[in-house]
């Protein structure tokens, strides 16, 4: 029988809970260095340099020089000043220091931890795939910002999508294995792991879809809801458009199909909410849910009516947050 077993698990659990505020946190600021076009500022990765912020006027310049060689730079920003930089600098550079803290935090405890109750407790190897997945978003993170350096002037919406991506894998990994500290009791009446699975699939396709808009500016146009400018299917594309995979570079079909699969999800959700008052299973269960996708609904239509406005575009993005944790709450409980 292992000893310690209750400290062991109270300082899992508190690792945990902190990875998941600084994986919010992140996706926070990322959202809002991406809405403020800030990411391309930094132009080298400095994996272990750029800790501090420039101190000085040389480097200062050094910094706005190397964003003057980009087409960021030469074909949008040619008038900005050094004062104008240094905002969106700080952007990029906060987004990456707290990348490194949650980097730091992905292990370092862990070990701590590991060799505290090494020797009474076995240690659950399985934590370690959160520091590799980290490890693998920071290449990611890297591998987008340099689609954006040489010929274009933002980064590819391709690379914007993964990096996202693998933020919420790697929050939703957390947030599982946070759910199985807490022993969270299963559902006694299960609702169909099919149906679930499928629902899950069509949130996971929402956000993806979201991130294609995001770096596509796709939020600029047609700005009004329910309709597209007064059709369901907007008149500079057809249904063939609908089917091609090279209308994945298309803002109107990318938003189209962010406004179709948005109803989709209210329909999987009504069938939700119908199986458990058929089962009887308790409604604390699905409240947090039925709550996160209002709100992430209206924040959605409040957003593209204001033209993308920053302040509901980062709430907007948050959202998405709340919607797939508490909908992973639903999915564990119906697991075996």
């Amino acid at each position: 029988m292992f000893v310690n077993t209750d400290q062991y698990t109270k300082y899992i659990r508190l690792w945990l809970i902190t990875m998941i505020i600084l994986i919010v946190s992140i996706v926070g600021v990322g959202g809002l260095t991406r809405l403020t076009d800030s990411g391309l500022s930094i132009t080298a990765w400095e994996l272990f340099s750029g800790i501090f912020p420039p101190f000085n006027i040389e480097k200062w310049n050094f910094y706005f020089d190397e964003y003057k060689k980009i087409p960021e730079y030469k074909i949008l920003n040619f008038n900005m000043t050094l004062e104008e930089f240094k905002v969106i600098f700080y952007w990029e550079w906060g987004h990456r220091i707290l990348a490194r803290i949650i980097g730091l935090m992905s292990i370092i405890p862990l070990i701590i931890i590991f060799l505290r109750f090494k020797k009474n407790l076995f240690f659950e190897k399985k934590y370690y795939l959160v520091f590799l997945l980290v490890c693998f978003q920071g290449f990611i993170g890297w591998f987008m910002v340099s689609s954006g350096l040489v010929e274009n002037t933002d980064v590819s919406h391709y690379r914007l999508a993964s990096h996202l991506s693998i933020a919420f894998l790697i929050l939703s990994l957390v947030f599982w294995f946070l759910l199985q500290n807490l022993e969270i009791k299963k559902n006694t009446q299960k609702i169909n792991f099919f149906f679930l699975s499928v629902f899950l699939f069509f949130l996971i396709i929402q956000i993806i879809l979201g991130a294609f808009l995001a770096g596509l500016d796709g939020g600029l146009i047609y700005n009004t809801w329910p309709d597209m400018n007064g059709q369901f299917i907007p008149s500079d594309i057809d249904k063939t458009d609908l089917i091609k995979i090279s209308s994945s570079n298309d803002p109107t079909v990318i938003q189209f199909y962010h406004r179709f699969i948005a109803y989709i999800i209210i329909l999987f959700l009504v069938t939700l909410n119908y199986f458990h008052y058929t089962k009887g299973i308790d409604f604390n269960n699905i409240t947090v849910l039925n709550i996160a996708v209002a709100i992430q609904i209206i924040l959605g239509i409040i957003t593209l009516v204001t033209g993308v406005e920053i302040k509901y575009a980062s709430i907007h993005q948050l959202g998405s947050i709340l919607v797939l944790l508490s909908f992973l709450f639903i999915y564990y409980k119906n697991t075996n």
